[in-house]
């Protein structure tokens, strides 16, 4: 769980930052996002990896939904909230296994709802 949805928040910043680099090129933006992205650690990296089984999660088939996007904003949509979705679960995650992290995650969660308003309101809407 931990492995899977810290994959998921890196990767959902990833694609709201190269939104705000390279369409919005909002170098502010995309700083903010970039150095978000780089809190995204945890100790058991190295240990998660070798656990890891992608090959048979049940959850790894493509459903419909994964492959519909309405254009550029619903883009940054999904992905803004993929990535507050998984910072929410680690913050669940860690409130079992290391409280002091847990907090790290509720702050990247909260800034991710304000980089969102502002990254979404410079988008056209379709």
């Amino acid at each position: 769980m931990i492995d899977a949805n810290l994959n998921r928040l890196r990767e959902g910043i990833r694609v709201a930052e190269d939104i705000c680099r390279f369409v919005l090129k909002d170098g502010d933006l995309a700083r903010r996002l970039k150095e978000l992205r780089s809190q995204v650690r945890c100790d058991l990296d190295e240990i998660l990896l070798l656990e890891r089984d992608s090959q048979n999660d049940v959850l790894r088939p493509t459903t419909a939904s994964e492959n519909e996007r309405d254009g550029l904003k619903g883009m940054a949509i999904a992905n803004f909230k993929r990535a507050q979705e998984a910072a929410r679960s680690l913050e669940e995650a860690f409130k079992l296994r290391k409280p002091s992290e847990a907090e790290t995650y509720k702050n990247i969660r909260y800034e991710l709802y304000t980089l969102e308003k502002a990254a979404i309101a410079k988008l056209p809407p379709k």
